[in-house]
This record gives C-alpha cells, structure tokens and sequence, in this order.
C-alpha cells in the first residue's frame, strides 16, 4: 500500500481548516459516519453525533472506538423537534447529514421506513436550519441510485433527472429535489449575504472498505462466506457498480465544504463523487479479486434461491464536475481499494487492535498521492 506524499493542492483535506470547526453529523454511528467522525476527530474537529445506536453487531463504530472522541446524542432524524433542539444547543458550523436507511433489499420489506427515515429525516434537518437562524454549511448525503437509471453506457452527470425505480432509491431521488426545494425557497442563491447558508448534496458509488457489515452488502457477504468456509452466493454476478474506497467520497465532502466556506453561491448545488471509468466492474470481478486476495480455494455461486427484487444492471457516474472545480480526484485505484479493504478484515478476524489499525489507515490515506486523470 506504499504511496508517495501528495501535494499540497492535493491533500485529503485541510486539516488547517477543520481544527477547532463544529460540526454535527447525523449517522455517525453507521459505515460511513464512522469513517468520517474519526477522520474528523485526527484533525482536531468538534464532532457531535446525531444517530440511532449502531445498526449492526460488530459495528466500526464500537470496534474503532468512535464514540471516544466525540459527543453522541442518541436521537432519530425523523425526531423534528429532539433535532431541532440538538442543533440549536451546540451551534454546529457545519451539518452532514448522513443518516439513512441505506439498503436496496431492505427498503422492499420496509418502505415506510425507508421513506420516513430517508425523506422525512431530510425535511427535518433543512428545515431545523431554516428555523435556526445562523450561518451553516449543510452537506446532504444521498446516493448514486437517486438518477433515473436508464442503464446507459456512460455515466450519469448533476443535472440529470432523479428518479429511481424500488423504494431505495426513490427515496434518494425524492431527498434531492427536497435539498433543492428548500435551497431555491428558503436559501437562493441571490440572497446568500442575508442568511449565510450553503446547502449542497453529494452522490458517490458503492463504497467499500473495512469495517462494514450490513446484511445484503456485497463486501460482507463475501467476508462472512470466507470466514465460515461457506459457497459465496451471488444473486447479480454481471451488474456493473462504480466501486470506491470509503475514503475516495469522504474527502470530496470534505474538499466541497472547504471550498463552500470560500465562496458558497459558487458551490451550491449537487456533485458526483465516484472512481474513475475503469474501476467500475462487475460484481463476478469484485468476488474473484476479494477471494484472490484472502487466499483459500472459496468460490462463488449463483444465488437461485427465491424471487429475488429488481436491482440496476448498469450504473455509473460522472464526476467531471468535482475533478475540474474542485481539483479532486480519485486516489486509489480499485485493486488497491481492495487490498487496503482485504487486510482490514483480515486484521479484525486475527483479533488485532482496529482502532489503531483505522487510525494507521487514515494516515496512510492522507499519504497517497493523487491519482493522474489525463
């Protein structure tokens, strides 16, 4: 995993920037809030949380001792006035708001919380902020399946339609035109030097890295097939997802909020972070490269056992925008995601030290130097 030093125009993020900043996130316990709570912890950051407990057993948030450098409030966004009254007793400069029910499968056997949760969870954060007078930047995280997949070819770009067909996705879509209605209604543009509040939304792919196991998710799946020396089952082994490490969409967050307290009205808006075009492969690809990579003779096979729900088959992003306005691009390659992914879980398997080893990870990653886009 040797990388050299990045520039300085290349670095992960400012942490310059983010010493002694407040920020709330909500779903801090989950994957990709504990990714982010911990990287914002190293740099010296105020970090509140706003979550339900940890939605799986083990959890990164346990194993890496999140919580240990942040204060956490036990609360539901879809909780207004608990919410409401969180914001308003720390001041947060800056929200994340990445509180979701973020499982395809899942939202066919329980749409209502899908929808609550994810669509109402983002009415109630934007409009705690509209009730809350104050100047914030608040970053909305939602997905890369809130486009209305036509399975192109090519990948999908800001300003196409949202959509999405099963209720996962639809409820991302339904998250951006809502962080859009109330940006236009309550937060335009033309009027930002009156309420100083820069509200974007950011999609990214399928992240991968370690520390996550949600039932139904790809990586997990084939980690506990491995460890348990069980058939990997695979009900899509040909659909095609932009694969990302963890890190890769957490430092354009980061980049974008950095570049939303220079200047907002030039960064509000909605962006794409995802890998570049040749790290977006099959799932078949994926399950060999992970088995490779662990060692033993594991191998897959087709998933036939039951009807099982319509997912995409095609799926891509387009981030020519953050590459060419916010000078971010991908560090990693995806072999090299999967390598750095690989021997996290194989480290937790022997039984290591994860806090540590995460903390290790973030530093190598902030040492890696940036990828070359031509």
């Amino acid at each position: 995993m040797g990388c050299g030093q990045g520039s300085l125009e290349g670095l992960a993020m400012n942490k310059e920037f983010w010493k002694n900043k407040k920020v709330l996130i909500t779903g801090q316990t989950g994957f990709k809030g504990s990714w982010l709570s911990l990287w914002l912890q190293s740099a010296g950051t105020t970090v509140v949380g706003y979550s339900s407990p940890p939605p799986t057993k083990p959890s990164l948030y346990e194993v890496a001792n999140v919580e240990d450098g942040l204060c956490s409030v036990n609360g539901d966004v879809r909780d207004l006035e608990h919410l409401k009254a969180t914001i308003d007793k720390h001041q947060p400069e800056i929200i994340i708001h990445m509180a979701a029910q973020s499982l395809v499968r899942h939202s066919y056997s329980d749409p209502v919380e899908t929808y609550t949760t994810n669509v109402v969870g983002t009415v109630n954060v934007l409009e705690a902020v509209r009730q809350i007078n104050g100047p914030r930047i608040v970053l909305i995280i939602t997905s890369d399946k809130c486009y209305q997949n036509n399975e192109w070819l090519w990948g999908y770009r800001e300003n196409d339609p949202m959509g999405g067909d099963d209720p996962y996705s639809s409820s991302k879509g339904c998250a951006e035109l809502i962080t859009s209605a109330y940006r236009n209604s309550f937060f335009p543009i033309n009027k930002y030097p009156d309420h100083r509040v820069a509200v974007a939304s950011v999609r990214a792919g399928n992240v991968i890295g370690g520390g996550d196991w949600s039932h139904d998710r790809l990586i997990p799946d084939i980690v506990k097939a491995i460890i348990n020396r069980h058939p990997i089952k695979i009900r899509n082994p040909h659909s095609v997802r932009p694969w990302q490490y963890v890190l890769e969409p957490l430092s354009g967050y980061l980049r974008l909020i950095e570049y939303l307290s220079e200047n907002g009205p030039k960064y509000i808006g909605g962006w794409n972070f995802g890998p570049n075009e040749d790290d977006t492969k099959p799932v078949s690809w994926i399950v060999e490269k992970i088995t490779k990579l662990w060692g033993g003779s594991i191998h897959w096979e087709l998933d036939n056992n039951g009807k099982h729900p319509h997912e995409a088959g095609y799926l891509k992003l387009d981030c020519s925008k953050a590459k060419t306005l916010l000078n971010w691009m991908p560090r990693l390659n995806l072999e090299e995601a999967l390598e750095r992914t690989v021997k996290w879980y194989y480290n937790h398997h022997l039984g290591k030290d994860m806090s540590n080893y995460t903390e290790l990870e973030l530093t190598s990653y902030e040492d890696c130097q940036d990828n070359q886009v031509n």
